[in-house]
């Protein structure tokens, strides 16, 4: 394997001859030209496709002459033989290259393409040597076609005698699958050892035979060989693996099995590997979990980097390290690695990487606040807001627009977490939305419309946060990182079960692209995800044995590498599942413990009013509402403060109880009335359930203050049983069994105070047919979603 030539890059020197030769038409230059530039220049041609031409399509990586016939078989010659295409051209070009000595000729004429400077025009005049033909094209010595015309001629003339042999005998493979077509052009005068003069020289002296038996050994048996056998270079191997290090990095995915074969063949066939081959490994080791083997390949590979660089790249091996080791769960030494990168950083003058590794360790704070205990203080407000204004003006000082708005959405998100001013949240995210529209940050458009999402989400309009999610999930996805695809659809999902949608939501998790979810990570954050929905699904349905094996898992893998929502969500459905098996005391202790660990690392606002209401409501399920009057009124004025708007619907939903068991029952409904109407937009089946449950007792209450027979009476009555019919058809939809056992024996005493004996019957009937059905679905499969 040579170190730049190919055999399809003798057939790019043949194209640029055929243009320097004037006998492209016009309306065949662009395609031609863009043709040859996708191969010299691909990365700055990807950005200027806007015609839908030839040039527009796809280019294997390894050119076949296919390739350069589909190009060229369309276009005649500007002159010459008429009838005759640029594809009859191009053959002449290759097939005039018939031997060793041919090939080295071919590549001294390449200099008669080149502008001649100064001193060679001068030279030239001094030995009476004509200048070029007007007609003919030169190449300047600096474009894109004279530098790799240049650059190709030193390269074969540095090759050792046994590569130009191996280039010679790759290039006569490469071009044999044109030789019917050649033949039929040439009249069918084609020599069966065309394309090589020595044979056909030498047949009369050696005879068939002895000329088999020569080609055999010089060519070997060409059309059994490998295909692609010496078509690749070792400088096009190092592009693929620059280019797929950066899909890796983009995406956040690993390699596909078929590209990662194909990589393993190319790379057994160079003498020389790349030292980035072992970065890729690293990557590839790191997406699939194998610490060791990623350990190994990093150190591999700035061991063989650092041979030829000085110490100005240390910083970035620390940091590659400091991510290693924390997405492992050593933290310890992963913050050592990262502040050690921070004063390398900092002694090279390199403020790329400092500004970085500055952001992640906020970011690793903010996750993990007692890491960094020793280090530096991040559990203070004004120390965070002062170091992201810091972050942001260096970013923006040094034009790194990405950790930029990442800084202004890190505002937003902080604004958020601690309950401050909405406008101000809005005007970092839409100053955060400027800057990626007008740099084009296609990698930033997740987390912009993830805040996006999450604050109409919290400000109650569920179904503007769900079209942001519909909408990056259809246009963006292709263009982001995996991580925000997969958290986008388990917001979607999260979204379909609050209204009973748990298949749907199953179904949409396993459509996501299974090479992505190779990466350990991602794979670890989609199960845990889908035990959650599976864990919410038994809970509703009362299977609790099931829920208790799911939740065992999920609280084993429930440490401090998990997300911090994730991690509150398994811990309220723990709650749930306590409360369920009627162990009170335990769960309280379980809220406890969650709020101080809470108060200790000054977590988001939000989690900690949920955990308020949660609070409450337990003292409604021990039968002492009363003394969760002040958790609640507390967990209402915070949610108010702090705009949390579905959160807030709860919490005056606990209120209202409150009131109503000490008998305050107008009120209770007067509030329960007025916040219902906006608790219906939050889509939250459970929320409405119970806020309709509470109305019912309110109502209840109020029939019984009033004289039996009279018409208030049965009008509160009445309504009792509409409420109660709406309060079972929501926890129909999320197949609450004990919900739904609840609402029918409250209809059911509602029937019996207003007389109706027969319905209040039936409802009894359906309470029991409800458990029994319940108990049957616990003996079949119940695998199915799962």
């Amino acid at each position: 394997m040579t170190r730049y030539l190919t055999p399809s890059k003798i057939g790019l020197l043949a194209l640029i001859e055929l243009y320097t030769d004037a006998i492209i038409p016009t309306a065949s230059t662009i395609p031609i030209l863009s043709f040859i530039l996708n191969q010299l220049l691909p990365s700055a041609t990807q950005k200027f496709k806007s015609t839908p031409s030839a040039s527009s399509q796809p280019i294997p990586f390894i050119l076949s002459p296919k390739e350069f016939e589909t190009l060229l078989a369309t276009y005649p010659a500007a002159h010459g033989l008429p009838g005759r295409t640029l594809w009859d051209h191009f053959l002449k070009k290759i097939w005039d290259i018939d031997s060793l000595d041919a090939l080295h000729v071919f590549f001294d004429r390449r200099a008669h393409l080149l502008a001649k400077t100064h001193e060679e025009i001068k030279r030239d005049s001094e030995m009476g040597i004509p200048p070029p033909a007007p007609d003919m094209i030169i190449l300047s010595r600096t474009s894109p076609f004279g530098s790799f015309v240049r650059r190709a001629k030193v390269e074969f003339e540095r090759l050792r005698f046994s590569d130009v042999t191996a280039l010679w005998t790759s290039f006569v493979s490469w071009r044999q699958d044109t030789r019917a077509y050649w033949t039929r052009r040439s009249g069918g005068a084609l020599s069966k050892w065309a394309g090589d003069r020595a044979l056909v020289d030498g047949q009369a002296e050696w005879g068939i035979e002895g000329n088999e038996m020569l080609h055999l050994v010089a060519y070997g048996n060409v059309s059994t060989q490998h295909a692609g056998e010496g078509y690749v270079s070792t400088g096009d191997i190092e592009k693929v693996l620059e280019f797929q290090v950066e899909q890796m990095q983009k995406m956040g995915s690993r390699i596909p099995m078929e590209v990662k074969d194909k990589f393993k063949s190319l790379l057994n066939e160079s003498v020389l590997i790349p030292s980035l081959s072992h970065y890729l490994n690293f990557l590839e080791a790191w997406k699939s979990g194998d610490y060791p083997t990623s350990f190994d390949n990093l150190h591999r590979y700035f061991d063989y980097t650092m041979q030829n660089r000085d110490r100005l790249f240390y910083q970035y091996a620390l940091m590659n390290l400091a991510v290693l080791q924390a997405d492992f769960g050593c933290y310890d030494e992963a913050v050592a690695a990262m502040l050690e990168t921070v004063s390398t950083a900092r002694e090279n003058k390199d403020l790329a990487c400092l500004n970085f590794a500055l952001n992640w360790l906020y970011h690793f704070g903010k996750a993990h606040p007692r890491m960094l205990d020793g280090a530096e203080s991040t559990n203070m407000l004004g120390v965070e807001r002062e170091g992201l204004a810091f972050l942001r003006i260096k970013a923006k000082e040094t034009g790194m627009f990405t950790l930029w708005s990442s800084s202004l959405l890190s505002e937003a998100k902080l604004g958020m977490s601690n309950g401050e001013s909405v406008a101000t949240v809005f005007e970092n995210i839409l100053k955060s939305s400027q800057l990626i529209v007008d740099k084009n940050m296609t990698g930033m458009v997740g987390p912009q419309m993830a805040m996006q999402s999450s604050l109409w989400g919290r400000l109650g309009v569920v179904q503007l946060s769900r079209q942001y999610c519909d909408i990056f999930l259809s246009c963006h996805a292709r263009n982001a990182l995996f991580d925000d695809t997969l958290r986008f659809t388990c917001r979607v999902a999260h979204l379909l079960t609050d209204k009973g949608g748990y298949k749907e939501a199953i179904q949409m998790l396993g459509s996501l692209d299974s090479n992505s979810l190779r990466s350990w990570k991602a794979n670890q954050f989609w199960m845990k995800y889908r035990g959650i929905l599976c864990l919410k699904n038994d809970l509703h349905q009362n299977n609790l044995d099931g829920a208790d094996l799911l939740l065992s898992q999920l609280l084993q893998s429930n440490g401090s590498e998990v997300d911090p929502d994730l991690a509150f969500e398994i811990n309220t459905l723990h709650i749930d599942y306590l409360i369920r098996r009627n162990d009170y005391g335990q769960a309280l202790a379980k809220i406890e413990q969650m709020s101080a660990s809470m108060k200790e690392n000054s977590d988001d606002i939000n989690l900690r009013v949920k955990l308020l209401t949660m609070k409450a409501l337990l003292q409604d399920k021990v039968g002492r509402p009363q003394k969760g009057f002040s958790v609640a009124i507390r967990a209402a004025s915070i949610a108010w403060r702090a705009r949390l708007i579905p959160a807030l619907w709860g919490a005056m939903g606990v209120v209202s109880n409150i009131l109503t068991s000490v008998k305050e029952f107008q009120a209770s409904s007067q509030i329960l009335t007025s916040i219902i109407p906006r608790a219906l937009e939050c889509e939250n089946c459970s929320l409405n359930a119970q806020l309709y449950s509470f109305l019912v007792d309110a109502y209840m209450g109020m029939a019984g203050q009033v004289e039996a027979g009279s018409l208030k009476r049965t009008e509160n009555l009445t309504k009792c049983l509409e409420f109660v019919d709406r309060s079972f058809r929501e926890y129909s939809a999320i197949e609450d069994i004990e919900g739904q056992c609840e609402m029918m024996a409250k209809k059911g005493t509602i029937l019996m105070v207003l007389g109706d004996k027969t319905q209040a019957n039936d409802c009894a009937s359906t309470v029991l047919s409800l458990r029994k059905e319940a108990r049957l679905a616990l003996l079949e499969e119940t695998g199915g979603i799962r």
